[in-house]
């Protein structure tokens, strides 16, 4: 009785193995998978959400909360979250995608110790270097060429020329019903 069952369980393990195999074959033949270097340097856009953004001043004005497409894909706008804290009282603006320049580089800070009596330090933020990609209602174009920081499938932060309190004056953003 023991040897039936094994010899029916072996029996039935290489039809599915079989048919397994059959379907594997066909199917890898028909399609083709796309390989992750054949979009090496391109952004996921669920990790543009919540990046950073900064004005040409180097002083964090918000971060992206959202991407607005057209129909076709291609991103027309960007919301930008300014204000608030941990969400509450945050003001939604909505500028067009061209306006945003992104950048790999992280934002660079240097700390000088003040060798002053009092102890006290100063710092001061410099911008990042110039690899930037700016948005476009086509596409993007990159300058970078550091493959460290496109394997990252997301930009450091966002640029935009506006302030805070020119962020804050514009209309707010709501998606409408």
């Amino acid at each position: 009785m023991m040897k039936k069952t094994v010899a029916a369980g072996l029996a039935g393990s290489l039809l599915l193995a079989t048919a397994a195999f059959a379907a594997e074959s066909t199917t890898s033949t028909t399609t083709t998978r796309a390989d992750a270097s054949t979009y090496q340097g391109n952004w996921r856009s669920s990790k543009l959400v919540g990046v950073k953004v900064y004005n040409n001043n180097n002083e964090n004005v918000g971060s992206i909360d959202d991407l607005l497409v057209d129909k076709t894909g291609a991103i027309k706008g960007v919301v930008i979250g300014v204000g608030g804290f941990l969400g509450m009282g945050e003001h939604l603006v909505a500028v067009s995608f061209d306006q945003v320049k992104f950048s790999d580089q992280p934002v660079q800070s240097t700390t000088a110790a003040n060798a002053s009596a009092s102890g006290t330090s100063t710092s001061a933020t410099t911008p990042p270097a110039s690899t930037t990609t700016t948005g476009a209602a086509t596409g993007t174009s990159s300058s970078s060429s550091m493959s460290s920081t496109k394997s990252r499938w997301y930009p450091d932060h966002a640029m935009i020329n506006a302030t805070k309190d020119q962020l804050k004056t514009m209309p707010e953003f709501s998606y409408s019903e």
